[in-house]
């Protein structure tokens, strides 16, 4: 097989949830690109129909659910995966992207905003997941799963910067181990399970912070920049593709350097 045929999506099916705008929409871009028919989920119908209009012209097949994965009791995992098979028949990759955050020192953060974080972050990945390997990635004799987590799942925030994310940094945690024990059962299955840690990309989730923060980010960033809209791409394509086949429960950084230091 050529280099080029193992990065070759032509014909899979990639589900991304949180894949209106972002990061996600960056991912959903990058797996068409490559040749996969494209699932995006996420809460809000007219992002979703702008996220398709942006993909359509490209050439990409592209379909749309508006689902919210945060509304545990609704079943949106059971239902999102439904509604994917019976569209495509199939699910060859998921990119479980979809998250939110919330501010607030940890001695008053409210219990609700934890709950929000921890479900949508955290369970609701892991809902969905289950889903599409025991649905489709089983039956089918393999798959390609990636979690999206964070550079803030890998340790605390500086102390000089009050960022108060302690939710966020605590279900990205979780997702990185979230992987590595999934990656260590699901390998019999012949599905592959890694995880993308983003540093600071520019994007609604992230733009209060760095609105306050963005000159000691940058000033803590080896390669002196944040993320741009294509520096996701390549790890997306790579996680997804056969390009990794003996590559599971692998953890990698795309934050230009600010795990390292």
């Amino acid at each position: 097989m050529s280099v080029k045929q193992l990065f070759d999506l032509t014909g899979q099916v990639a589900l991304i949830t949180g894949g209106s705008r972002g990061l996600g929409l960056q991912m959903a871009e990058a797996l068409g690109e490559m040749g996969a028919r494209i699932a995006i989920a996420a809460r809000k119908p007219h992002e979703l129909a702008a996220a398709e209009a942006a993909l359509a012209p490209k050439g990409i097949e592209v379909f749309s659910v508006p689902c919210d994965l945060g509304d545990i009791a609704a079943k949106p995992a059971e239902r999102l995966t439904t509604a994917v098979l019976e569209r495509f028949g199939r699910i060859d990759i998921l990119i479980n992207n979809a998250g939110a955050s919330w501010g607030a020192p940890a001695e008053d953060h409210p219990a609700e905003a934890w709950r929000k974080v921890m479900t949508l972050n955290v369970d609701a990945a892991f809902y969905l997941a289950q889903e599409v390997g025991k649905r489709a990635m089983i039956p089918q004799g393999g798959g390609k799963i990636v979690n999206i987590a964070s550079v803030a799942g890998l340790g605390g925030n500086p102390p000089n910067l009050n960022m108060f994310t302690i939710a966020y940094n605590t279900s990205k945690g979780a997702m990185v181990n979230f992987t590595r024990a999934l990656a260590a059962e699901w390998g019999r299955y012949n599905i592959n399970v890694n995880a993308i840690c983003p540093g600071f990309f520019p994007s609604k989730m992230s733009q209060g912070l760095l609105d306050r923060f963005e000159k000691e980010v940058l000033a803590a960033t080896p390669l002196g920049r944040l993320g741009g809209d294509e520096d996701l791409k390549g790890a997306a394509v790579y996680f997804a593709s056969a390009a990794s086949r003996h590559v599971t429960g692998q953890i990698l950084a795309v934050d230009g350097g600010t795990a390292v230091v």
